[in-house]
């Protein structure tokens, strides 16, 4: 539970401890903490040390035998304690498993002892305990979410109306980092914290990282390196396997190459999760029946693949796909190249933009490609329209009837059922907030920089209509993220990736002892398509998980045969 009152004096009166809320902080036992003390060691602690440091990345795993601990908010702005730890508990959250930088400090408030263990040895325990594992993962994933839930963790500084301002939310949001945005045009604390920091409005935004970490404007691959997303990898020069995007389809071959042995390296522009990171909850996936969102489901699949060993880099952009030495070699926007005996294809597809007038106007303060926790906030209470038909746009239009006073649903075709699930159909129509509009598209945007309402026009009769809303968000089509593929495999018309005996993916060159093309394998010996971005692929998390774990069979099948990677005679040629 959060507290507001000042941070109290180190080593004053016992504080009421922290409950423990949805398993975020249990008590260990004495035999787990005896198991621990067996990886580390035992240490006096002094009232008022610090412990864990917001902005640094930590390196040792603390449960508190003896005393107290508190989890401060300390900004320039304001201080307060967050959290209250008692004798039993372990301190920290995801980032002493993921490497990444502290999002909060945690500092003795009562003098005792702690028990001391290097990061890598918690990382080592996770993979061989499955009890223990199973607890501290559990806390610290909902240590996470909360962290997330209550904006705390780094500081985003700027105009709402500002494009970097929105690209920096987006990708902090998207990676599941704890933030809290604040608008300089609404709050002055925005402007003081700047006059302190003798920054000028016109240098934001800007990104408080921690005490001493003070970035301005940094592209995304800048703040990846200062919150320890982005790894230097080290090891062979040669990988065995190099996946394309870490959507489920992409996280699903991590996991399952790493735990079966695979040298695994995962690339991705943005972030881990893809397109389903942007759900704010799928419910039909198998094995979670109160559902889960987007991004916890792929928060919770990339520990699970580094805990195998997989190397994820994110976020760095492939742009092309080479052949040297008779490897694969995937080429990325940073300059940097991986080398590969195997590579399989995730890109995964991304949702089209609406073909009207005026679109980039609006984008970087109206227009939605993802209904998270975030943008609901940015959308406070005002109407919101969500365009589209197909499941992602039910569940985003039944989570932003949560938050906001009103829903449009905004689909082209006349049956709401033709493209949605029907438990979501179902929801939908029972929902008493939000109104379904059918048979309808998207003609015009009206305001001046900020949305005030868009004009529709029904496809039938030519009527128009104009709805009073000031966000749009958008879930039509797919458009496949293949440009960077474009003369080095088959792709179909649209540009989905062409594999596993689909025209141009057919059987191989023809040589002496050469393969036949395997399931999932592109025109190119070596190279699997899966999930979203495959020609003919079924839009669902499940199959691209399923598709995912199917490549790393076919991928070992492959890697049995010596031959250099080519083109199939489908006409597509080997870039030089």
């Amino acid at each position: 539970m959060r507290s507001t009152s000042e941070t109290p004096d180190a080593g004053s009166a016992p504080l009421p401890e922290t409950p423990d809320l949805y398993g975020a902080y249990p008590r260990l036992s004495e035999a787990q903490i005896q198991a621990l003390l067996a990886r580390g060691s035992r240490r006096p602690t002094k009232a008022g040390e610090v412990l864990i440091r917001k902005g640094q990345r930590s390196d040792q795993f603390y449960v508190l035998l003896r005393g107290q601990a508190v989890v401060v908010h300390d900004e320039a702005d304001e201080q307060f304690v967050i959290r209250v730890h008692g004798p039993g508990r372990f301190l920290g959250e995801l980032s002493v498993i993921t490497g990444q930088v502290e999002f909060v400090t945690t500092r003795v408030h009562l003098p005792g002892d702690v028990l001391v263990a290097a990061a890598s040895q918690l990382r080592a325990l996770v993979l061989h305990d499955p009890e223990l594992s199973d607890l501290i993962m559990r806390a610290y994933f909902m240590r996470r979410t909360l962290l997330i839930e209550e904006g705390e963790g780094v500081t985003v500084i700027g105009s709402r109306y500002s494009p970097d301002s929105q690209r920096l939310s987006d990708f902090a949001a998207r990676n599941r980092v704890p933030y809290r945005f604040v608008d300089l045009e609404q709050d002055p604390v925005g402007e003081s914290v700047l006059r302190q920091l003798r920054i000028r409005p016109s240098q934001a935004p800007i990104v408080l990282c921690g005490p001493a970490l003070v970035l301005r404007n940094p592209s995304n691959e800048e703040l990846g390196d200062a919150l320890g997303l982005r790894r230097v990898l080290g090891g062979p020069m040669l990988h065995d396997l190099v996946v394309v995007g870490a959507g489920p389809s992409g996280l699903a071959a991590a996991v399952y190459g790493a735990s079966e042995g695979l040298d695994t390296v995962v690339l991705d522009a943005v972030a881990t999760g893809g397109q389903a990171a942007t759900s704010s909850r799928i419910e039909n996936y198998l094995g979670f029946p109160a559902g889960i969102s987007g991004g916890e489901l792929a928060e919770r699949a990339a520990i699970q693949a580094d805990k195998f060993g997989a190397r994820i880099v994110v976020p760095d952009e492939a742009v092309a796909l080479d052949v040297g030495n008779g490897h694969h070699v995937v080429r990325l926007r940073s300059g940097e190249a991986f080398a590969s005996r195997a590579v399989v294809i995730a890109t995964g597809a991304r949702y089209r933009k609406l073909a009207v007038e005026g679109l980039a106007e609006f984008e970087p303060t109206s227009i939605y490609y993802a209904a998270t926790l975030v943008e609901a906030k940015q959308c406070g209470t005002d109407p919101v329209a969500v365009v589209g038909g197909g499941n992602s746009a039910g569940q985003a239009a039944l989570f932003l009837a949560q938050h906001v006073k009103q829903v449009e649903l905004i689909v082209r075709s006349d049956d709401l059922g033709k493209d949605m699930s029907r438990y979501l159909v179902d929801r939908v129509h029972s929902a008493p907030n939000i109104h379904v509009i059918t048979g309808t598209e998207v003609r015009e945007l009206i305001g001046d920089g900020a949305l005030q309402g868009v004009i529709l026009e029904n496809r039938r009769t030519g009527q128009r209509m104009t709805l009073p809303v000031r966000s749009l968000f958008v879930f039509i089509g797919a458009q496949p993220c293949t440009s960077w593929l474009v003369g080095s495999v088959a792709m179909d018309p649209d540009g989905f990736v062409l594999a596993g005996g689909s025209e141009g993916g057919g059987p191989g060159s023809g040589e002496a002892n050469e393969p036949h093309r395997l399931p999932l394998e592109t025109s190119r010996l070596g190279v699997f398509a899966v999930g979203d971005v495959r020609s003919g692929s079924t839009k669902r998390v499940a199959s691209a998980v399923g598709e995912g774990a199917m490549a790393v069979r076919f991928v070992h099948e492959r890697l049995r045969w010596p031959s250099r990677p080519h083109s199939s005679s489908a006409g597509v040629p080997s870039p030089s």
